[in-house]
């Protein structure tokens, strides 16, 4: 490979390289379901009952005699759930009743009103009214809401200061309320809720002159959708942040959708790229102006450097420009253009090379002929805006089959099939027309694409030399890098990298479970590493009906910036299955990665990158290296404290140095800045749940394949016991009373440690093979944060009783408004109610097992509840009201964009009845975690346990 590039300033280009961050804006929003209308209202019950009775009253916020369920949000009330700004609104639990499929059940009184004034549990308190943040924008009122009921009930043992009492800091952080996770219950509903608010000082505070951004801009702060911090309040010693238990850790995912129309955030064109001569940090909206403008202090190192003399000048229209107006001092997410100095060779085209398994396996189930339909009819969507896209195409079975495609422009040319035997040092049969330009050799792939199938329908060999495929693969295109893409559905079983068939159901559930979860070869590993310096990156599509040793393919993907897609028992007979591939793989082409990448994340004096988590391989101590940079993945860095911390704020910088898909240099710089505190109750405040959990889950993974999964949950109980041992310790006193006192804040953690270690990577059992657990492990160190959450802890809608405006679109946004969420538990479920669960890779649509025939005819189409399709399957297209808001529901539920993140993953439905297939039943009652099932503890039983050992 060629000498490192040099980043300008002396430096190889592995010292320059950093993150992407995208800053500020909104996707547009996505136009779904019909126009929201007056709705027909229909009872489907002998008699019109309001919702609000009945079993599904809880779901709402209401027990048995009408009191408010504590935690769920208060129907009146100023502070209700909801009330703090989402991505999109969410209807309120326990909202307006709406008239839908109700019915009666004995011992259920009627909704009664709930005074306004009623105390609502659950959030973060914002800043005293009057305090202004920078850019001059207050808090939502609704966080301050939230709180101040607790407030009221000054429940624990903080009593509540006034504000000058805290003159010593420039700012007000957020205050800490002890709730009781014994009498005031985790609501689903709060995982919606935003991370605690950053809080940064003011420009002026009593005698205080504070700098925080340059610029005033409302988007100078990195938001939460790229960069999470586990805590967003810094302790300024080590010591103190050793004394919270507490991880200090970045969840970092740069790109907020597949495409960047989807997701646009500010390009610097001019390729004047300002950084710190000494620690190399991109000039940012918190950086300091000195000389009159001329030099710039560091937020990082404190270093001056001189300010570039294009920095104020426009160079597309010749002419002085207005400094304040540049994009990177007002964005803490930015795209630079990189100049010729970032790079040491032309950038890297967008180059795929398919690897497809043409053994009888893959054959017989329509893999071939899918993969290769689905390649033909996405040629299109292919990144090829340069024109210098190349694809390859490479088949396996017992032998290699390389496939040289001729130019369009050659009108004799024939693509040409060549067959190497030899395994052992397969070489290339010929050094050209094996990887074409796309533009250039569009006919003849597509003619290539058709006749694919047919050219092994009758094949009949069960050999797979994937190992040597790969190889093989690597020797094709490492001179350019690129990426490639295996399908495959046979387990290697000839040649380097020959895997055996290791499952052994007797191990499952014990502790020998765990050697089932680790590589059987040392090729794979050996062989990605090999792959990274070379800028390939290698993705797993794996179908196989049989054992397939996914922990071991698996590796290829981790070191490599790839990713595993597991889909067992695929058929393309199936249509659900042949659909859900396509579309999935469709995406996949589609998306706008990044090549020849590396990520750095920089932090302020006193602060070190200490351990990186996630799919890419760790070049040197504080650089990651991607050949191919993924647009669906999130990256975890843990943060320590080296030295106590000084300054009121704290910065750190995530850069991802890359080339984007049409052959652009760039530089994807991302800025968060945090506040710092001396206090234990400012950082318990400030503590991010949904954060905390990414970075324990991709702990757990590593315990788990390290030392064993009763390792990994054990760790999983012990952290969370910590947590609250040491809260009850410092924050209340030393003592709860019968109680379980936890911050507002962290109030879900508990339950989602015990979704983790209830979830099919990690949970204790006899009856999950080591495929299915070993790709639950890949979603667990890959996910975004929000489909991470739902993997843990899945959605859980009732349908049959949704209120009015649920699965039509909202007036002002025009999407579509989901039902309020409910508790993971089968108590939620009566026996006459429709429901959706959903975790994000999978949905169940529940049908009770008294549902009326009115519903089933009208979401089914059938006259009886035994004529729906069990399993996989769709909810048919009716013309009826109910029909489309079901359908609607369905649908919204699956909008990975809307959740700020992409994704190409669609999940498969499967429609269960209560009273059908037991097997489907039971696996879709594993998501209600908050059940005991299997070997599993409730969520009352775990909450006990935890108090148990807190009090002793």
């Amino acid at each position: 490979m060629s000498a490192p590039p040099n980043d300008g300033y002396g430096q190889p280009l592995d010292q320059a390289q950093e993150q992407p961050y995208d800053g500020q804006a909104a996707h547009p929003a996505h136009q779904e379901g019909a126009a929201a209308g007056k709705k027909k209202k229909r009872g489907y019950a002998a008699q019109a009952f309001e919702v609000g009775t009945g079993a599904n009253a809880l779901a709402g916020g209401q027990v048995p005699g009408g009191q408010p369920f504590a935690g769920a949000p208060i129907q009146g009330g100023a502070a209700s759930y909801g009330s703090y700004p989402q991505a999109e609104p969410q209807p309120v639990a326990g909202g307006p009743a709406a008239p839908g499929y109700q019915y009666p059940q004995a011992g259920y009184g009627g909704q009664q009103p709930v005074a306004a004034s009623q105390p609502v549990y659950g959030g973060y308190q914002a800043p005293d009214q009057g305090y202004q943040p920078p850019g001059g924008q207050g808090p939502p009122a609704g966080v301050a809401g939230i709180t101040q009921g607790m407030a009221g009930m000054q429940m624990g043992s903080q009593p509540q200061q006034p504000q000058m009492a805290q003159a010593a800091r420039p700012a007000v952080l957020n205050q800490l309320y002890p709730t009781d996770l014994l009498t005031q219950p985790f609501n689903a509903t709060e995982l919606d809720l935003p991370p605690p608010p950053i809080i940064l000082p003011q420009n002026r505070f009593f005698a205080f002159r504070v700098q925080t951004s340059v610029t005033d801009s409302p988007d100078a702060n990195c938001p939460s959708r790229y960069i999470r911090s586990t805590i967003n309040a810094v302790p300024t010693s080590n010591s103190l942040l050793k004394k919270s238990k507490l991880p200090f850790a970045l969840i970092i995912q740069p790109y907020g959708a597949l495409h960047d129309d989807e997701d646009p955030i500010p390009v610097v064109q001019d390729q004047v790229i300002s950084r710190c001569r000494r620690c190399r940090t991109y000039i940012n909206p918190f950086v300091t102006f000195l000389d009159h403008g001329h030099r710039w202090r560091c937020n990082m190192c404190n270093l001056s450097n001189d300010v570039p003399q294009a920095f104020d000048w426009d160079v597309a229209a010749q002419q002085a420009a207005d400094r304040w107006r540049r994009h990177e001092l007002n964005h803490a997410v930015v795209e630079f253009v990189a100049p010729q100095e970032y790079m040491v060779r032309p950038p890297q085209p967008l180059v795929y090379l398919f690897c497809f398994d043409v053994s009888y396996a893959a054959v017989s189930n329509g893999l071939l002929a899918t993969s290769a339909r689905t390649i033909l009819d996405s040629l299109n969507r292919i990144p090829n805006a340069d024109r210098r896209t190349r694809l390859g195409f490479l088949a396996v079975d017992s032998s290699l089959h390389y496939f040289s495609i001729p130019k369009d422009s050659d009108e004799n040319g024939e693509t040409s099939m060549l067959v190497v035997s030899d395994l052992d040092e397969p070489f290339l049969p010929v050094p050209h027309d094996l990887l074409v330009p796309l533009t250039e050799s569009r006919q003849s792939i597509e003619k290539f694409l058709q006749k694919l199938p047919d050219m092994f329908q009758n094949n009949q060999s069960n050999g797979s030399c994937m190992g040597s495929a790969l190889r093989a693969g690597h020797k094709l295109i490492s001179a350019l890098g690129g990426k490639i893409v295996v399908l495959t559905a046979s387990l290697p079983n000839i040649g380097v990298g020959k895997l055996d068939m290791r499952e052994d159901k007797k191990l499952l559930g014990t502790s020998k479970e765990s050697s089932l979860l680790q590589t059987s070869n040392s090729f794979y590993k050996s062989f990605a590493v090999e792959c990274s310096k070379n800028q390939v990156s290698i993705d797993m599509f794996l179908f196989s009906s049989q054992y397939q040793d996914v922990a071991s393919l698996s590796n290829l993907p981790r070191y490599t910036g790839g990713q595993t897609w597991f889909y067992p028992g695929w058929h393309a007979s199936r249509p659900e299955d042949a659909l859900k591939f396509a579309s999935e793989f469709s995406d996949y082409l589609s998306s706008e990665i990044g090549l020849e990448a590396v990520l750095r994340v920089r932090a302020t004096t006193g602060l070190r990158m200490n351990a990186f988590y996630g799919n890419f391989f760790n070049r040197s101590s504080d650089l990651c290296a991607f050949p191919a940079f993924p647009r669906d993945q999130a990256y975890v860095v843990e943060v320590a404290i080296d030295e106590n911390l000084t300054k009121n704020v704290v910065c750190l910088q995530a850069a991802v140095l890359h080339t984007t898909c049409n052959g652009e240099r760039r530089i994807r710089v991302l800025t968060l800045a945090l506040p710092t505190t001396t206090n234990l109750s400012d950082v318990y405040a400030s503590a991010d749940q949904a954060a905390i959990t990414t970075y324990f889950s991709h702990k757990a993974v590593e315990r788990a394949l390290s030392s064993g999964l009763d390792a990994a949950r054990d760790a999983l109980s012990a952290k969370v016991t910590e947590l609250l041992q040491t809260f009850k310790k410092e924050l209340a006193g030393g003592s709860m009373g019968g109680g379980l006192q936890f911050p507002a804040n962290l109030r879900a953690l508990p339950l989602l440690f015990l979704g983790l270690t209830k979830n099919v990577g990690l949970r204790k059992s006899t009856q999950i093979p080591s495929d299915i657990r070993s790709a639950a492990l890949c979603l667990l160190s890959t996910l975004p944060i929000p489909l991470l959450i739902r993997y843990i802890y899945p959605k859980f809608y009732s349908l049959h009783d949704m209120p009015d405006n649920a699965g039509v679109p909202d007036e002002t946004t025009g999407q579509i408004t989901l039902p309020p969420a409910h508790n993971l538990a089968s108590e939620r479920l009566v026996s006459y109610g429709l429901y959706l669960i959903d975790d994000g890779q999978v949905q169940f649509l529940w049908v009770g097992r008294d549902t009326v025939p009115q519903l089933i005819a009208d979401v089914f189409g059938v006259e009886d509840r035994t004529q729906v399709h069990v399993g996989k399957g769709r909810v048919p297209e009716l013309e009826n009201d109910f029909n489309e808001r079901v359908r609607a529901v369905i649908q919204k539920s699956r909008d990975h964009r809307a959740l700020g993140v992409g994704s190409i993953t669609v999940p498969h439905l499967y429609i269960v009845r209560e009273d059908g297939e037991p097997s489907l039943k039971l696996w879709a009652q594993t998501l209600l975690v908050e059940d005991r099932a299997d070997q599993g503890v409730s969520a009352a039983q775990w909450l006990g346990t935890l108090r148990e050992k807190v009090v002793q």
